[in-house]
């Protein structure tokens, strides 16, 4: 079996930053990534996906993003730079390798690879991040629904559904951006438990990002207040909400049930719908550590600071509040990569 310093699992924007803190904390990672290349979930996410962080606040420790420093880039050119990175980088990555099980080995551990032989580590980050497993609620009969239904992540763009009767569930950025974009060639509405809380894009002038960093409240320590992270307030320069203002889409509260393909409103009206979007979040893709008795009884890893509570040498990279605001973002996942790297290091006595 072969033995590695720190094994760090997923190489999309978690793993990466990851492996170049650990490179620098004078530890030797190997990034072991499911996928064909080291870009994360940003493939997967719907065509017109756009940063709401310009490019001079999306970056990773070591590298700029590059070009004009206060657009918002497009998914394919976040995609393209992580590329760069991986590129830059000079670790260990090897692509094709999925980790089924951690296990533990003493205070080392064993991971088990689909398709391969066991590998030994003595450490590990759990770089999967909070992105890689659709968060679908349990909601009124909706397993009864006769339509087509499907998460945020499975959807791409607006052509497949026009001229329908479509239903995006949830009121955070993912959900307004899609039911707006959908709303132009169907007829939608945009359904949550609450309703949709606004932030302005650019405060007093100056982007948002700005400001977060100004004040220190990007940084912020206050993972450990977020017991189950909050829905986000939606980032707007006023085009979505003027869209919801104009009924492009209607904002409703979420529907009472569901018979076949007929929905009922929570004020008694029923309609047939033809397609309903989940754009209800994400939870930890964490299952490889269930092993390792690391996880709570919702699944959710338990740590400190993206240490484990469980195992020292075990540390977790990528989480929504895993210790600020920005843990799970490009900007902010760098700072967290940093302080598990120092911890893993100490915890192995390496200087």
């Amino acid at each position: 079996m072969e033995y590695v310093d720190v094994a760090v699992i997923g190489a999309g924007q978690s793993g990466l930053a990851s492996a170049h803190s650990l490179l620098r904390a004078g530890l030797t990672p190997v990034l072991l990534e499911a996928s064909d290349r080291a870009a994360g979930s940003w493939p997967r996410y719907y065509d017109s996906l756009t940063l709401f962080s310009p490019a001079r606040y999306s970056s990773l420790p070591g590298l700029p993003f590059g070009g004009d420093p206060d657009r918002y880039p497009h998914r394919d050119e976040v995609v393209a730079y992580l590329s760069r990175y991986a590129e830059r980088l000079g670790a260990d990555l090897r692509t094709g390798h999925r980790v089924t099980a951690v296990r533990p080995a003493g205070k080392e551990f064993e991971l088990d690879l689909v398709g391969g032989p066991m590998l030994g580590a003595d450490a590990v980050v759990a770089a999967t991040g909070g992105f890689g497993r659709p968060n679908r609620p349990a909601l009124p009969e909706l397993d009864t629904f006769t339509g087509t239904v499907l998460h945020v992540s499975e959807y791409r763009a607006p052509e497949p559904f026009a001229g329908q009767r479509v239903v995006v569930v949830g009121a955070g950025n993912s959900a307004v951006q899609v039911a707006v974009e959908l709303a132009q060639v169907a007829r939608v509405s945009l359904a949550s438990r609450a309703p949709v809380r606004w932030f302005p894009q650019r405060p007093l002038g100056r982007d948002l990002h700005f400001w977060l960093t100004a004040t220190g409240a990007d940084a912020a320590p206050l993972g450990r207040l977020q017991r189950r992270p909050a829905t986000m307030a939606v980032i707007d320069d006023g085009r979505y909400r003027a869209a919801l203002a104009a009924g492009r889409p209607d904002r409703r509260p979420l529907f009472a049930r569901i018979d076949g393909p007929v929905v009922t409103w929570s004020d008694g009206a029923k309609e047939e719908v033809h397609a309903i979007i989940l754009a209800t979040g994400y939870r930890p893709d964490v299952g490889y550590l269930t092993p390792l008795g690391a996880l709570d009884h919702d699944g959710d890893p338990r740590h400190r600071n993206g240490i484990s509570l469980t195992h020292p040498r075990l540390a977790h990279v990528g989480l929504e509040w895993q210790r600020s605001l920005s843990s799970a973002s490009l900007r902010g996942v760098g700072r967290d990569a940093r302080r598990v790297a120092r911890r893993l290091a100490r915890e192995l006595h390496r200087p």
